[in-house]
């Protein structure tokens, strides 16, 4: 079983790149028309990038790519962890990014942003515990909501996996049809209302405030699971109709979430909101092609991935947590120096992936190291030991091989056999 397709890390920078850009060259100014801003404002350029919109508008779609990736690399994660061993590697791979980033992102607040001290406190205290905020809340960075949509998908594998029945393919099964009843739903009331009506809101705040819920996102999980177990074994004809209705479902989200933006920002009412499907639909279709890949050369030895593409993965994550506040901030102190706009953007995102660089290979390992020692010196971590050696609660998710037909019907007829005998 590989642990690691190569083709993740830069679709995953490409997509925290996508979600950069979004923020930083069009919902910096088109969020007056919705109305809902961020703490970014506080640090923030007066700048508009209007031409530049019918390209900019749908980078968010980076986020719907994000979860696929998560679910992939999450299955992958479960199906050869212990659960203790799952849990903390999750903590060890979230935490140290998110207090190296979220204080970043307070210190930026508090030396550079016009807005009062005492109401970033507590979001900041939430990014730091990786506590939802709530219907009524703020993050301390707007992008943060993501985490809460992880987090509570992580909680649901770790649960599984103390169950010791359940399977990545029984997961994937009840995401797919968790999710895709409330994504069809969401579409009928798409098609039936107008945003300004409560059905509508209702449906919407399952995205953003709600995600934990993983009534809208979870369909993208469940397709990464199905991608996975596509990269180690042939899908069965039942599986295969779960990977449709999954991209159906994702397809369905992504229409309702960009028809709302289109409706709402007259700047791009006259775009389509097929724009952000396609994009999604083609970067599943990689991860698809390099998962066939891989089930089609299992056994063979596969060549090293270059170290510089595990290196643009590991970027993304603090990269996804800086561009928006902190990439703001720079933005605002090239403009002020005399740089145009649209350059400022770009030297911008330069400087964050340096930054991000140094964040992963020097201070998160750093942080990572304490974190693993203080765990040590309160409590005994989890041993690694092969998982035939584990005990059943302390093996991963299996990953069963669906039983052929012919099989079926051989046991059906000895069963039948020895009965008459």
């Amino acid at each position: 079983m590989k642990s690691h397709l190569s083709l993740l890390d830069p679709l995953r920078f490409a997509a925290a790149l996508g979600v950069a850009i979004f923020h930083q060259m069009f919902w910096s100014w088109a969020w007056v028309s919705i109305g809902v801003p961020g703490f970014e404002r506080y640090v923030a350029a007066d700048v508009l990038y209007p031409s530049a919109a019918p390209f900019t508008w749908f980078g968010w779609v980076g986020v719907e790519i994000f979860f696929v990736i998560s679910g992939f690399v999450i299955a992958n994660s479960a199906s050869q962890s212990s659960p203790g061993a799952f849990l903390l590697g999750r903590a060890l791979r979230l935490y140290p990014a998110v207090w190296v980033c979220a204080t970043a992102t307070l210190l930026v607040l508090l030396l550079f942003g016009s807005g009062p001290a005492s109401e970033i406190i507590l979001p900041y205290i939430h990014a730091m515990l990786m506590v939802p905020k709530g219907v009524t809340g703020q993050w301390l960075d707007e992008v943060y909501w993501t985490l809460a949509a992880e987090t509570a998908f992580y909680g649901l594998v770790f649960c599984a996996m103390l169950t010791r029945k359940i399977t990545l393919r029984h997961l994937a099964f009840g995401l797919t049809i968790y999710s895709a009843i409330f994504n069809v739903v969401a579409l009928l009331v798409a098609s039936c209302t107008t945003p300004s009506d409560l059905p509508y809101l209702v449906i919407l705040m399952f995205r953003v405030p709600c995600a934990a819920f993983l009534l809208s996102h979870g369909c993208f999980f469940a397709l990464g699971i199905w991608l996975f177990i596509s990269a180690n074994r042939q899908l069965t004809a039942l599986e295969q109709v779960a990977v449709a209705v999954t991209c159906l479902s994702g397809s369905a989200e992504i229409y309702f979430f960009a028809s709302f933006f289109l409706t709402s920002i007259p700047s791009i009412a006259d775009q389509s909101a097929l724009v952000p499907i396609m994009v999604w639909a083609a970067a599943v279709l990689l991860i698809a092609l390099a998962a066939k890949r891989n089930r089609h050369s299992a056994g063979a030895a596969s060549p090293e991935a270059p170290t510089y593409l595990r290196t643009l993965g590991l970027i993304t994550y603090p990269l996804y947590l800086t561009h928006n506040v902190i990439g703001a901030a720079i933005i605002r102190a090239l403009v002020v120096s005399g740089l145009d706009a649209t350059s400022a953007v770009w030297v911008a995102l330069g400087c964050l992936v340096l930054i991000c660089w140094l964040i992963c290979a020097k201070i998160e390992p750093a942080v990572r190291s304490v974190l693993i020692h203080t765990l040590a010196h309160f409590g005994q971590l989890p041993k690694r030991q092969p998982a035939s050696r584990r005990s059943a609660l302390a093996r991963g998710l299996r990953l069963p091989l669906p039983i052929p037909v012919k099989a079926k019907v051989a046991v059906a007829l000895s069963v039948c056999a020895a009965r008459k005998t």
